[in-house]
């Protein structure tokens, strides 16, 4: 299984000293079945003091503190992973929910609360034709469905980088018929839960040596996909960015139910309000065995 070395370099630069709050860092991959992970450390410039807790998801915060004005603030991530994905998953589902439309278990039903609940207005009901228009019958294979869907988004919206901040909500997507990761997720994680499912939001990194990937570049990005709740198998990966099920060449390192809560660092300043004047990121991940 591949080892890889992920150095992840935020750098803000100001026109003149500021004196920084506490950043909120989420950088630190997500262990679990398909990624060990082996080292991982946060250094900044100027030096802060970091304290860690985990947030409602499980997520890994780090949260940076300092005491000298400056005028610019580098941050840098680095970790070591070994990936232990399959490049051609099999999933155990449940027999009772491989076939949709299914029932969650009252327990599962309570426990996945808002990760099922529609998060955009779809006042007219544009957004749940859509996706009506993937199922195929009253009785449908369960995991056919979800890979016609991401096809469908994939089909549907055209990928365009976007450095902009913000997301686009999924009835814009769907008419704009273009948008970033985030953008793609966002529309497949809302689809899904137009069908009565689970589903959450993954940010991380995507790893494509060939770079045959949409999304990717020299090295590594960031990435935003989406993982799906099915009893026995649990959570799913589906990128709908590039068409794919499970998590080869992705490296998570948070979930939330919203790509608002995903941001990998963030954090204000006390300053003249023109004082901001560029952000840089820079992500390198190479092969270390």
């Amino acid at each position: 299984m591949p080892k890889l070395s992920i150095r992840h370099r935020t750098t803000y630069s100001y026109r003149s000293c500021v004196q920084l709050s506490p950043y909120r860092l989420l950088l630190r991959p997500r262990e679990g079945p398909e990624l060990l992970l082996q080292r991982h450390q946060i250094t900044g410039s100027p030096r802060g003091r970091i304290s860690w807790t985990t947030d409602v998801f499980g997520n890994a915060v780090a949260t940076m503190t300092f005491s000298e004005p400056t005028k610019q603030l580098e941050i840098v991530s680095r970790a070591d992973v070994e990936l232990k994905s399959e490049a051609w998953p099999v999933f155990d589902i449940a027999a009772r929910a491989a076939t949709y439309p299914f029932l969650y278990d009252d327990q599962d039903w309570k426990d996945l609360g808002a990760l099922r609940d529609i998060q955009y207005p779809d006042p007219s009901g544009e957004l749940q034709q859509w996706v009506k228009g993937f199922v195929m019958g009253n009785s449908t294979d369960t995991l056919s469905l979800l890979k016609d869907l991401s096809a469908g988004v994939s089909n549907g919206v055209a990928y365009q980088a976007r450095d902009t901040e913000g997301t686009q909500p999924p009835l814009e997507t769907i008419s704009l018929r273009s948008g970033s990761c985030r953008d793609l997720a966002t529309l497949f994680a809302e689809s899904v839960r137009v069908l009565g499912l689970g589903a959450r939001i993954t940010s991380g990194y995507l790893h494509d040596p060939a770079r045959i990937l949409v999304g990717s570049s020299a090295g590594g990005s960031t990435h935003a996909w989406v993982e799906v709740f099915l009893p026995g198998a649990g959570w799913i990966t589906f990128d709908p960015t590039n068409r794919s099920m499970g998590s080869a060449n992705l490296i998570p390192v948070a979930v939330a139910r919203d790509i608002t809560q995903l941001l990998p660092v963030s954090g204000t300043f006390i300053g003249p309000a023109d004082a901001f004047q560029s952000m840089d990121v820079a992500i390198d991940i190479a092969f270390i065995g």
